[in-house]
């Protein structure tokens, strides 16, 4: 094993030992999240010893919650007794390589994530932002209580010790065709329409992959088509409370390409929308980050047919925009500049890594 993740509460009793921190997201099912915590019970008293896995969405820097505001909503969170008489796991080879690890005194655990739970998302932080990224966070935490689950009782900062992990899902291993979208328009002073037409090689694109896009163009107008711009819009759909919709260009680029009046036009377009060109754009979805390590754009939510919506906190979507501007001739060129406008899906993804 490559690397042990593991944090010690400040009381010193409790260590939490995990073998990674991503969890992939198989569609159908999410691998088991197995850890192990060692124990140092001397200063135990009649406490017990708890570890949970919890799904939360974020809404708010956590500075705020002196305010009696509470901004980090549960979305699952399921928790079991290590120690005394907790529950034992059947052994998986990661709980022996931990256990090897951590040495003696210490208590395996297992949690399965269910599958309708979200991805791991933030959304990007304003320069002015502090405290953490709001978005969907998953934390394994294990901590000392006298009950399993008192409101009442406190539970001290130094008697637990968590580490946040990440469910992420990866491209499929088949690629499917590529969409293609096709508009026709007509102009007020010409007899004949502009005929556009946009198509991709294939349905899914990696983070960092240059996306080739095929344009045709027929122009049987009296116009010119002045220029072409392709953008890439990124929809956030919030879906907890009331579903917020909101979308934000990743990319807008200019192409310069002129078509005359009765003349046609076929290219292939490359565009590259990138993180490193939106870091200031506040709201911008992002794949789940652990601290403060580079990240990317979300990656497209593939959602699974039977699983309700609702349950599903942050789902991400991409768009890709051809415009046309096409410019009449003559005086009033400019008064009678009109859109042709296509718009194709975009499925941005992590490629699976090799075994």
């Amino acid at each position: 094993m490559a690397k042990v993740f593991k944090k010690t509460s400040g009381n010193g009793g409790l260590t939490l030992y995990l073998g990674k921190r991503d969890y992939v997201d198989h569609i159908t099912k999410v691998e088991a999240v197995d850890g192990v915590v060692k124990l140092d019970p001397a200063d135990f008293g009649d406490r017990k010893v708890f570890v949970q896995l919890a799904c939360a969405f974020r809404y708010g820097s956590e500075d705020l919650d002196v305010m009696g505001l509470c901004f980090r909503k549960d979305i699952w969170i399921h928790q079991v007794q290590l120690y005394p008489d907790g529950t034992k796991p059947a052994l998986s080879a990661m709980h022996e390589t931990l256990m090897k690890k951590a040495g003696d005194n210490s208590y395996p655990f297992s949690f399965e994530i269910p599958n309708n739970l979200p991805c791991s998302v933030s959304l990007q932080p304003g320069p002015e932002d502090k405290g953490k990224a709001c978005g969907v966070d998953f934390e394994v935490k294990t901590y000392l209580a006298k009950e399993k689950n008192n409101p009442d009782e406190k539970i001290e900062k130094k008697d637990t010790a968590r580490l946040v992990i990440r469910k992420i899902q990866y491209a499929p291993s088949h690629v499917g065709a590529g969409p293609k979208a096709d508009v026709c328009k007509s102009f007020m002073m010409s007899d004949k329409p502009v005929h556009l037409e946009a198509s991709m090689e294939k349905d899914l694109y990696f983070h960092g992959e240059s996306i080739p896009i095929k344009v045709k163009i027929n122009n049987e107008s009296n116009k010119t088509v002045k220029h072409i711009k392709i953008t890439v819009e990124q929809t956030t759909d919030i879906v907890l409370y009331s579903a917020d919709k909101y979308t934000k260009p990743v990319l807008s680029q200019e192409f310069g390409e002129t078509v005359e009046a009765n003349s046609t036009f076929e290219k292939t377009l490359t565009i590259k929308p990138a993180l490193s060109e939106n870091k200031e754009k506040r709201g911008l979805a992002l794949d789940g980050r652990l601290k403060d390590e580079d990240t990317n754009l979300a990656s497209t939510t593939m959602l699974k047919t039977e699983i309700e919506k609702e349950v599903l906190g942050i789902l991400v979507s991409y768009k890709i925009k051809i415009n046309l501007m096409v410019a009449g001739g003559g005086l009033l060129g400019g008064l009678t500049a009109s859109d042709v406008t296509v718009e194709l899906p975009l499925n941005l993804m992590h490629p699976k890594p090799e075994e």
